[in-house]
C-alpha cells in the first residue's frame, strides 16, 4: 500500500526560475579563489555537487572542519540571494493544489523534499496557500547531506514515519530518483524540462508521468497490486 508521496518543490511543485548557470558560475568562481583548483570544480554539477568536491579537496589538504564550513556558509548566502530573487516571480505548477487536496482526501501523508533553502521554501508555500497540505518539509538546512545523499529523504520520511517501499518520491531531477533509488523507495519521473525521460530512467526512476495530476491515479494503480 502506498501511503505517503515526498514531492520535489522546484519543477515539480513551483516554478522557480533559478539562473543556474549563473549561479553555478558564481559559486564556483568564489570556490576557486578559495584556493579550490579548477580542476576540481564543473560548471556541469549542481552547486551541492561541488561543495561535496571541496569538502574532500580540503579534507585531503589536511585544513580544519571549520574552513569548509566557513566556505559552506558564504556559498549558501549566494544560493539564498538567486533563490530569494526567484521566488518573487515564480508560479504554481499546474493541477498542484488539485492533487494535494486528492492526496489529503485519499489519507495519502505529503512531504517536500528540496535543496531550497528554508526562507524560500516557507515564503513560496504560503504565497501559494499550500503549506497546509504538508505533514513534513525539510530544506537544505535540516536535511544533513541534501539529495541525491539518501539521508535527506530518510528524514522526510521519519517525520512522516513512512516505510520507503510505501512511499512515492516525486520529482523532475535525476537527484530525486538516486535519492529514492538509495532508501528504496518509489521513484517516479516527471520530466518538465531539465531532464528528459530516458535520465530519469536512467537515474533509477521506477516510473515516469507527464504530469502530477497523474499521481493519484499511479497510486490507484500500485495499490490494487501491492
Amino acid at each position: 500500500m502506498i501511503r505517503a508521496v515526498v514531492f520535489d518543490l522546484d519543477g515539480t511543485i513551483v516554478s522557480h526560475n533559478i539562473e543556474y548557470k549563473a549561479l553555478r558560475a558564481d559559486v564556483r568562481g568564489f570556490l576557486i579563489k578559495q584556493g579550490v583548483p579548477a580542476s576540481v570544480l564543473s560548471l556541469n554539477e549542481s552547486v551541492f555537487e561541488m561543495l561535496d568536491k571541496t569538502e574532500i579537496f580540503l579534507k585531503n589538504s589536511g585544513k580544519q572542519r571549520r574552513v569548509f564550513e566557513e566556505m559552506r556558509n558564504e556559498v549558501l548566502k549566494i544560493i539564498d540571494e538567486y533563490e530569494w530573487k526567484a521566488a518573487k516571480t515564480a508560479s504554481l505548477c499546474p493541477g498542484v493544489e488539485a492533487v494535494l487536496k486528492t492526496l489529503k482526501d485519499m489519507g495519502i501523508k505529503i512531504g517536500l523534499c528540496t535543496v531550497s533553502g528554508e526562507k524560500t521554501v516557507n515564503y513560496l508555500l504560503k504565497k501559494f496557500k499550500i503549506d497546509a497540505f504538508f505533514d513534513a518539509v525539510v530544506p537544505r538546512e535540516h536535511a544533513g547531506r541534501v539529495k541525491p545523499h539518501g539521508e535527506h529523504l530518510k528524514t522526510v520520511l521519519e517525520i512522516l514515519k513512512a516505510a520507503p517501499e510505501e512511499t512515492l518520491t516525486v520529482g523532475d531531477g535525476a537527484a530525486d530518483m538516486l535519492c529514492a533509488r538509495e532508501v528504496k523507495a518509489i521513484a517516479v519521473g516527471l520530466p518538465t524540462g531539465i531532464f528528459t525521460k530516458d535520465e530519469l530512467i536512467s537515474a533509477g526512476a521506477n516510473y515516469i508521468i507527464t504530469s502530477i495530476a497523474d499521481v493519484p491515479t499511479l497510486i490507484e494503480k500500485l495499490n490494487k497490486t501491492l
